[in-house]
């Protein structure tokens, strides 16, 4: 299974493969078409709740991905698909934020792999 991560903000490379922003609102000063994004997945972010709760406060971290990793599993069906799609090709999950480390899409990412296992 072949799932990356890349900023919004990076420039696109061929070796992304199929390009999938995971955020609710479109990255802030990105050109659509600059963008080269495949697919705008607002259903794989985290509800607008949560992502207000844990953008307050970025030492919630761990409580963050506890209750995406919950919101996910009620969209296992549609998520699958991309795990499937993970398995025969090159599938980057694109991004807004800053930290890289503790976004979404890290989350997002744990998840699909434990689908395509």
């Amino acid at each position: 299974m072949s799932i990356g991560l890349k900023r919004a903000y990076e420039n696109p490379d061929d070796r992304d493969g199929y390009r999938v922003l995971v955020d609710r609102v479109w990255p802030r000063g990105v050109a659509r078409g600059e963008a080269k994004i495949d697919r705008w997945m607002k259903e794989a972010a985290p509800s607008p709740q949560l992502r207000k709760w844990f953008h307050a406060d970025p030492s919630r971290w761990e409580e963050f991905r506890r209750r995406y990793r919950a919101e996910l599993e009620g969209r296992r069906d549609a998520l699958r698909q991309l795990a499937r799609r993970a398995a025969s090709e090159n599938v980057t999950l694109v991004f807004g934020s800053r930290d890289v480390e503790r976004n979404n899409a890290v989350v997002l990412k744990e998840f699909l792999e434990t689908l395509g296992a």
